[in-house]
């Protein structure tokens, strides 16, 4: 009767097990679905309207092709590991050292952080972009221009990924195997007692990271200071009947607090991780916390859209025009302004105001 109930048990356990597992992969494919969907949409909107083909909008369109490589790549790959361990039961690499260390985790593992380095630094280009565009409208143009802002985004993709392989050449002690806690391809010691210098080497992320999220919330600061005193003056200017300045574009100005709600998504969804990789590091095994870090992250890869739809009027038109049976480019075809026409073009504080917040074409 006793090796009856222990049997019932165990039974149990697997059934609670194998639920829990099938969750966890549905949502792997739910969120699959969403980062392609969503990021696919935003490049489009971002490379086929004339409008977003801006330094602001070339930086978007790099945050969204970072994300979209984490759900085309890190995540099926996940999936497929969780599929082969709940039918044949496999959990970890097998196979010589040589054959491991060619295997997939070793292009995984680095492709989702070098992913996670540049979102972070394409976040702070943004927020500089939009410092610059509102603290400094007059230079925006000189300063940020096309050709400097793409160098920018390579540079930050090459830097990335550079600073994602690091751990794997600078040395010994850290491998990346697939962890069943997580469900990624994770950086790990080699051995119980890694030496100090591996230990620095993988507190490098954490502090690169909270290093970039830290200068960019200063910039956004800066940003919103300016823009509470932009503010004051212009409810002033509203109380004078006779100003001529009274009606101001905030296309910027809605720009920058977009840009502040991307930057604060990220550093949320970004903590858990650091935190985890700093216990790591102190000797913790966090299993099941470890899911949920990694996982909040990756989630993070379609949230964006999903700000720009809420934020952005613009970005809304060229989501409709993308699913719109009308063309364009055709003669008789006026896309409509999102914007409402309603300034004195007559006024020259207007017409100067609108040369400055008119997207750079240099």
């Amino acid at each position: 009767m006793l090796g009856n109930t222990s049997s019932t048990w165990n039974c149990s356990f697997c059934n609670w097990s194998l639920l829990g597992d099938t969750l966890k992969i549905s949502l792997m494919v739910l969120l699959i679905l969403t980062i392609i969907a969503g990021n696919v949409v935003t490049l489009l909107v971002f490379l086929r309207n004339k409008l977003f083909r801006t330094s602001q909008g070339f930086l978007k369109a790099s945050l969204a092709l970072a994300d979209l490589a984490v759900g085309l790549l890190v995540i099926p790959y996940s999936v497929y590991r969780e599929m082969i361990h709940i039918l044949y039961g496999i959990e970890e690499d097998e196979g010589p050292s040589v054959l491991n260390f060619i295997g997939p985790c070793f292009i995984m593992g680095p492709l989702f952080a070098g992913c996670t380095f540049v979102s972070i630094s394409t976040i702070f280009l943004l927020s500089v972009e939009r410092s610059i565009a509102v603290l400094r409208p007059l230079h925006k143009r000189i300063v940020v221009t096309r050709r400097r802002t793409c160098c920018l985004i390579a540079f930050s993709w090459v830097f990335s990924f550079v600073l994602a392989l690091m751990p794997m050449f600078f040395s010994q002690d850290i491998t990346l195997e697939y962890s069943i806690c997580s469900k990624m391809c994770n950086y790990v010691f080699t051995t119980d007692q890694p030496n100090d210098p591996s230990l620095n080497i993988m507190l490098i992320f954490p502090v690169f990271d909270f290093s970039l999220l830290g200068g960019t919330f200063a910039i956004n600061f800066i940003t919103f200071a300016a823009i509470r005193q932009y503010c004051k003056t212009r409810k002033q200017l509203e109380g004078d009947a006779q100003s001529p300045c009274s009606k101001v574009s905030f296309s910027d100005i809605t720009a920058a607090k977009t840009i502040g709600i991307v930057t604060f998504a990220f550093s949320a969804s970004f903590s858990p991780i650091a935190v985890f990789v700093v216990g790591n590091v102190m000797g913790y095994q966090w299993c099941e916390f470890s899911f949920y870090a990694f996982w909040i992250l990756t989630s993070n890869s379609c949230w964006n859209v999903v700000i720009y739809s809420a934020r952005d009027l613009r970005f809304r038109q060229g989501v409709r025009e993308i699913f719109s049976r009308q063309v364009p480019n055709s003669p008789n075809h006026q896309p409509r302004s999102p914007f409402p026409a309603k300034e004195d073009i007559s006024s020259p504080c207007v017409a100067a105001l609108k040369e400055i917040f008119r997207p750079d074409t240099a």
